[in-house]
């Protein structure tokens, strides 16, 4: 009795282990890829602040807020 509920208690560790690294291991690829994006979206704006104001503007649209803001 007891080694068939040990057996048990040892695949649902070996089961939670898995599942845990999994989880792990897709956590640091969206943290990866989340930077990734961020750098892209921070190029972006920088390229169309620049943008902006070579053809005039004052202030970038990236920086201006509505006035009900």
């Amino acid at each position: 009795m007891d080694d068939d509920r040990n057996l048990k208690l040892e695949e649902r560790i070996a089961h939670l282990e898995r599942a845990l690294e999994e989880m792990s291991d897709t956590a640091l690829r969206q943290e990866r890829e989340i930077e990734r994006l961020s750098r892209r979206v921070e190029l972006l704006l920088a390229r169309e602040a620049e943008r902006e104001t070579d053809q005039g503007g004052t202030v970038p649209l990236a920086d201006w807020t509505p006035p009900h803001w």
